[in-house]
């Protein structure tokens, strides 16, 4: 419904534009008229309320119940708060009746699981799907390619690219490398630090960067217990040094993080002291009766390669603090059917740019919510995310999210030590590529040079 641009500006797409009451608890959404969907049919308020009301739905298991449980769910959580709570007003006009204040309905309708289905789907999404973008999807090969082809007609215009390849190289960083090097393809959507120099003498390549909220974390699970007690957790944010594990995993291409999630860019960011502290971190493992430390394993991604590389990093310097860490690197699809399993207590997990600090606290911490991998819960910060998610005044929000991030330090389920800066790589012969902070692609702003 929405599109948040490369300057992390959130603008109207489908929804054309939204009026929000003062309070910010009503919102009104204007769908664009001149919308088609790819069988023809008109796009309207009830597909887009069957989509809102699909993802709302807790058997879904959606992330879209991160970011909107705070202002569209009952107290439990399994059901939306109010009959009344998504009310159709015509056939181009919805409104959203929220039980709690949010500031960020625009950016939540860009989130990508958001995409709108056309009901017909039941909620799938592939080759053959009826949708209103500026392509149909031709061929689909798991772990291999996306072909997509331009549907004419298009709302934003029709583009000037006919088809569209996406080809999966793997977890081998040299096969794409290969594949740019010989020109099969046009460009890397992502380039990784091991890539960078290669890259940069490949003359025929725009090598474009963005600085982002793009991290990974350590999530210990409290459910488990070995993590259940925090000073235990605490010490293993005191025992990294986050500015060494951004030179060595990621040649100095981020900035150190500082275990809460909130990025320096975030409007709403607060900047806390540094935790790294070996000292204390032995100290509290003692007071948690661990005085000679402990052994456990982590599970981490083998492509990209830096988050290995940041992952076997922080082992080392776990190791003076007395803890001995085991790392197990996977396939990424192998590591992507764990990622969030209570049998996968410890594991680094990689966490795309939002463009707001708020945003991502619900999709990953919020209790109870599908994409909360660390299965943390802390009815303190729940509060107080609530309260942020509702504060326009951005020096108010702050001082709220200064309290959040205070309790990620002294309670939360992360190790947080980078963020990473974002490069990709697009052949000179395309015009129209811009780097995007979340690395979105928009190929109908594309052409041939």
């Amino acid at each position: 419904l929405t599109r948040t641009r490369a300057d992390n500006v959130t603008e109207p797409w489908l929804c054309e534009k939204w009026e929000a009451s003062e309070d910010l608890k009503t919102w009104t959404l204007h769908l664009r008229k001149d919308v088609k969907w790819s069988n023809g049919d008109a796009f309207g308020a009830d597909q887009v309320i069957w989509n809102i009301k699909r993802e709302l739905d807790p058997a879904v298991g959606s992330s879209v119940l991160g970011l909107m449980k705070g202002y569209m769910m009952n107290d439990a959580g399994d059901a939306i708060w109010d009959a009344n709570a998504i009310e159709k007003v015509d056939d181009n006009t919805i409104r959203l009746n929220a039980r709690n204040a949010q500031l960020a309905v625009p950016e939540h309708f860009f989130h990508y699981p958001m995409i709108i289905l056309h009901p017909s789907s039941e909620g799938k999404f592939g080759v053959g799907s009826v949708g209103t973008g500026w392509a149909e999807m031709a061929e689909y090969e798991l772990g291999k390619k996306c072909i997509v082809k331009k549907r004419p007609g298009y709302w934003k215009g029709d583009g000037a690219l006919d088809e569209v390849h996406y080809i999966d190289h793997g977890d081998d960083p040299a096969a794409a490398l290969a594949a740019l090097q010989s020109k099969q393809v046009d460009g890397l959507w992502e380039v990784s630090p091991s890539q960078l120099v290669a890259v940069r003498a490949m003359d025929w390549v725009s090598l474009l960067d963005v600085t982002t909220a793009q991290t990974a974390v350590a999530r210990m699970q409290p459910t488990n217990a070995q993590w259940k007690d925090p000073r235990v957790r605490k010490a293993m944010r005191m025992g990294i040094d986050a500015a060494k594990v951004v030179q060595v995993a990621v040649d100095g291409n981020g900035s150190p993080g500082e275990h809460h999630h909130v990025a320096p860019l975030h409007p709403e960011y607060a900047q806390l002291p540094n935790m790294y502290d070996v000292e204390g971190a032995k100290k509290l493992l003692a007071e948690a009766g661990l005085p000679n430390g402990f052994d456990t394993e982590i599970f981490c991604i083998a492509d990209p390669e830096w988050e290995s590389k940041a992952t076997n990093v922080m082992a080392q310097q776990w190791k003076e603090i007395g803890v001995n860490v085991k790392v197990s690197v996977l396939p990424a699809a192998q590591y992507w059917e764990i990622w969030d399993k209570e049998t996968n207590p410890f594991s680094y997990t990689a966490w795309t740019h939002r463009p707001l600090g708020v945003m991502v606290l619900g999709l990953a911490y919020r209790t109870g919510v599908p994409w909360n991998e660390s299965k943390w819960s802390n009815p303190k910060f729940d509060e107080l995310l609530t309260k942020a998610e509702g504060q326009l005044d951005v020096e108010q929000r702050r001082a709220t999210v200064k309290e959040i991030e205070t309790i990620m330090q002294e309670d939360g389920p992360i190790v947080q030590s980078v963020w990473l800066k974002v490069y990709q790589g697009m052949s000179k012969d395309v015009a129209g590529f811009a780097a995007h902070p979340t690395q979105y692609i928009f190929p109908w702003e594309w052409s041939r040079a």
